[in-house]
């Protein structure tokens, strides 16, 4: 399992403590008991997480920092993710790797993948949505890699395949 360190803005690094850090979430009961304090509407849209090396699972309102939410740690996966009631619980119906903090790779699915199962929560078989990062080795800036387009958005240089 690859483990990712914080390669984001240092303002938001410097936000992270053990006070910030996400909701830990080790089964199906303690995400319902965390949904049920959300406000509604964001209920409706997706969350921050992160699982940590130890694979525990952290939650927080979409508009955290990744590095916030993981409390500054190394992260074996960080993404977004949103949940819909079935049945007699909650499941992950969306979740992705998009985290420009910690820019994660696609196979970081393993690490949600066993955390969602051994917390007993339903979830899809892989990434909704999977992003591809590459610093950029002209002006260092890391970038979101779209349609398979490895150019850089901020000087156009070429990106590492």
């Amino acid at each position: 399992m690859k483990i990712y360190p914080y390669v984001g803005p240092p303002e938001h690094l410097a936000r992270a403590s053990e006070e910030t850090v996400g909701s830990p979430i080790t089964s199906g009961d303690q995400l319902a008991a965390w949904l049920s304090q959300q406000p509604p509407d964001d209920v409706s849209e997706p969350f921050t997480f992160t699982v940590d090396a130890d694979l525990l699972l952290r939650l927080a309102p979409r508009r955290s920092e990744h590095v916030v939410c993981s409390g500054g740690v190394l992260v074996a996966a960080a993404g977004e993710i949103s949940f819909t009631h079935r049945g007699k619980g909650w499941e992950a119906d969306e979740i992705t790797n998009q985290s420009t903090g910690y820019c994660p790779a696609p196979d970081s699915w393993a690490a949600i993948d066993t955390t969602l199962t051994t917390a007993g929560v339903g979830h899809p078989a892989g990434f909704t949505h999977v992003f591809v990062f590459r610093q950029c080795p002209h002006c260092g800036r890391r970038n979101i890699v779209r349609d398979d387009y490895f150019c850089c958005a901020l000087c156009d240089g070429s990106l590492p395949l």
